[in-house]
């Protein structure tokens, strides 16, 4: 696979919910940057697809993305490159990679109990 990424990834691991044709589906997000990130899920996805999803802030808050499916492994996972970011969107993206630098480049682990429905 050719990385044309513009920006390098961070290592993470936040929690992610994410709509699928078979309803809401579970991820961890391990890899997150300013343009995208790698959602590891079961769920599968087609290239070029745009994913909703929802990603656990650290402030317990949820911040909405939508992505298109860069590259996917059946059952395994599926990386995605954001699409129409505002600029709140854009500022939760950026406190979270302050954060993850803070803590020396991987984000605390993060769990949803309850999860909204």
């Amino acid at each position: 696979m050719d990385d044309r990424r513009i920006r390098p990834r961070l290592s993470v691991n936040l929690d992610a919910l994410w709509d699928s044709d078979e309803g809401r589906q579970t991820a961890r997000i391990t890899n997150f940057s300013e343009e995208g990130c790698y959602l590891d899920s079961v769920g599968e996805t087609l290239v070029g697809e745009i994913v909703c999803f929802r990603v656990l802030m650290p402030d317990e808050d949820w911040l909405y993305l939508e992505g298109e499916v860069r590259h996917s492994r059946p059952d395994a996972g599926f990386g995605v490159r954001f699409v129409e970011l505002n600029d709140e969107q854009r500022e939760k993206i950026e406190l979270i990679l302050r954060d993850i630098k803070a803590s020396g480049g991987i984000a605390m682990p993060i769990s949803a109990d309850l999860i909204p429905e």
